[in-house]
């Protein structure tokens, strides 16, 4: 089973989107706050469909509260601000995949305290276009974890 992991995730639909997209592939989720919304708010619960009941949910007041509750557990940190391609590293069964804000994403001591634990989505060079959508960037991410992990796994 993955693991994917939102730090202090702001927007509400890209949420509910998340736990949706971790409920079919069977992957759980991570919330770290402070979280920009209420996860009983409509507009997550809207964004999930009835997949919320599916979902294997863990909720932790800070970082230190995550690491404390996973030790031992092997990071790997999406930012824009990585070298190395997400397709380039090797994925193992319980990973977890670490994605930031939709605003600021991951602060950057987090992604100093772990260099060679970060991956990138690689985009046009374009100034204009920071970032993907936090949602599109962890179905990326998690498909390939996925696909290196899971030689059956089924998609029906």
């Amino acid at each position: 089973m993955l693991n994917v992991v939102l730090h202090e995730p702001e927007i509400p639909g890209n949420t509910g989107s998340i736990a949706r997209t971790c409920a079919v592939t069977g992957s759980r989720l991570h919330l770290i706050e402070p979280l920009g919304f209420d996860i009983s708010e409509s507009a997550v619960k809207r964004a999930g469909l009835d997949y919320w009941r599916l979902l294997d949910l863990s909720v932790y007041q800070d970082w230190g509260a995550f690491l404390a509750r996973n030790p031992g557990a092997r990071l790997w940190l999406a930012t824009t601000k990585a070298q190395r391609r997400h397709w380039d590293v090797s994925y193992s069964d319980g990973d977890y995949l670490i994605f930031g804000k939709e605003t600021a994403g991951l602060p950057l001591p987090l992604i100093e305290e772990y260099p060679e634990r970060c991956v990138r989505i690689p985009m046009l060079d374009v100034p204009e276009a920071r970032s993907l959508n936090l949602s599109n960037s962890v179905s990326i991410v998690l498909y390939e974890a996925l696909r290196q992990t899971l030689a059956d796994f089924a998609l029906s």
